[in-house]
């Protein structure tokens, strides 16, 4: 599989993958490793600096959206979203975890260049992104955008850590890693709700606090450019969905009572319970989507829907191996759709290898925003590829997570388990991860673990576990 779409004027046929997106329906995996379609951008070259509307899922899986080949969850505004603009098939997450993901979009860099992206998650107090550290916001703000994040912030808590403090002129949303959808209390009991640096009492369930508090955002914009950012905590656990208070009052005794395990629901949840949360997630995107085009801005806005990570204990990754906090395939490529009317035609499907800090790099460029040159940026922009036809960007896609490592150049993977065996993968033709091609191209391996080491030796150690 060549890492770059063709770049013959496209008029007639779409490959069997953008068929499919077209028409709302998934390709065949093998399809959508292997077809090749040509991209193109939208004639409109004098469309002004974008909004920036980027939606962040929590735990979606690479599977779980019925253009992705979900055999049982329906999301037609996905999807629709999907017909008119690109569907990525080869998209990752900047780790295989929430927190240190989202170091790696606000920042554009890896994880482990700051103290607080080595948590894996973030679980307490002593980390975060700090204040100091030029971010997407910030960077743009500082170039005249007006910017805000509404939902799950997950980057360090209070009083060191906030989103008002690393460049979002406002906030309104979670500071932890999961809550209560009803009583918004973290795992600890604590109350989890803020506008600002305020607590914000609001009993209902949360996927709808935040989309409609998104819907009244989009209504006050007016003509100055605009970042914002969405994040919702669907799908992630505990799995309750709109309506489910019985359930949602047995966690909370539970959380009341000391259990801090209680959030993560290990006797909860079902097919069933993941596919109603998914698709009230759909549904709720959906409504942002119509506030967006009723306010009529649309045009001019470009929306990008991604996950965190990839799926954990009920999502659908098939055919994909491993899971959330994994570095094989599951825990990291995730789904990823991107809409801008004004410069990119829909129908489009685009097999290039991305990860989150890409965005970082796009988003920046788009907004003419100068990167810090005291903090270079580890991601690549793709303006050049989505708008003027360029080729894509060619460079390795670096992971670490404590005990694991990965790197992808092109079609070839290196992949270094909590096992400590060296595997090798050819993804263009096994995105399963079970034909382990160490031993048939030895000299490749031994060139992507160098590279690997020679990125990992540029990064922040992993602090020495607690004794005992």
């Amino acid at each position: 599989m060549s890492s770059s779409p063709s770049r013959r004027a496209f008029g007639g046929l779409l490959g069997s993958a953008a068929t499919a997106a077209a028409l709302g329906t998934a390709a065949s995996p093998a399809a959508a490793q292997n077809s090749e379609t040509p991209f193109r951008a939208a004639a409109d070259r004098t469309a002004r600096r974008p909004n920036i509307l980027f939606v962040l899922a929590d735990d979606l899986g690479w599977a779980d959206l019925s253009s992705y080949g979900s055999p049982h969850i329906r999301t037609p505004h996905l999807d629709r979203l999907a017909r008119q603009g690109v569907r990525f098939t080869q998209a990752y997450s900047g780790s295989a975890t929430c927190s240190p993901t989202r170091f790696s979009l606000y920042t554009g860099r890896h994880p482990g260049r700051t103290e607080g992206g080595l948590a894996e998650p973030i679980a307490d107090r002593s980390a975060g992104l700090e204040p100091g550290h030029p971010t997407l916001a910030s960077l743009l703000r500082d170039a005249g955008y007006a910017t805000a994040l509404i939902g799950k912030w997950h980057c360090g808590y209070l009083p060191d850590y906030s989103p008002t403090r690393s460049g979002w002129d406002s906030f309104f949303g979670n500071f932890g890693g999961a809550l209560e959808y009803y009583s918004k209390l973290g795992s600890g009991g604590e109350y989890d709700l803020y506008e600002g640096e305020v607590e914000y009492r609001d009993l209902r369930y949360y996927t709808r606090v935040l989309t409609e508090r998104a819907v009244r955002h989009l209504r006050t914009r007016d003509r100055q450019p605009w970042l914002l950012n969405l994040n919702f905590t669907t799908p992630h656990w505990p799995w309750i969905a709109d309506g489910d208070e019985a359930e949602s009052a047995e966690i909370v005794r539970r959380i009341k009572a000391g259990d801090r395990r209680a959030l993560w629901h290990a006797d909860g949840g079902s097919l069933e319970k993941y596919r109603e949360m998914v698709e009230d997630l759909d549904r709720s995107v959906g409504q942002v989507l119509a506030a967006l085009r009723a306010s009529g801005q649309e045009r001019d806005t470009l929306v990008v829907f991604a996950s965190d990570n990839g799926g954990e204990r009920w999502s659908h990754q098939w055919p994909l191996s491993g899971e959330k906090a994994s570095l094989q395939e599951g825990g990291i490529r995730i789904p990823q759709i991107a809409r801008w009317p004004a410069r990119l035609d829909g129908g489009q499907v685009s097999h290039v290898p991305l990860y989150s800090p890409d965005w970082t790099a796009t988003l920046l460029e788009l907004g003419g925003a100068r990167p810090a040159a005291s903090h270079p940026l580890d991601g690549r922009s793709l303006a050049g590829y989505l708008l003027r036809g360029e080729d894509p960007p060619e460079r390795d896609l670096f992971w670490r997570v404590r005990g694991e490592r990965a790197l992808r150049r092109g079609d070839w993977k290196y992949h270094r388990g909590k096992d400590g065996a060296d595997r090798l993968f050819d993804l263009a033709h096994d995105p399963r991860e079970r034909a382990d091609k160490a031993s048939v191209r030895p000299e490749l391996l031994a060139r992507l673990r160098t590279a690997w080491e020679r990125t990992d030796a540029g990064l922040l150690p992993y602090p020495a576990p607690a004794a005992g």
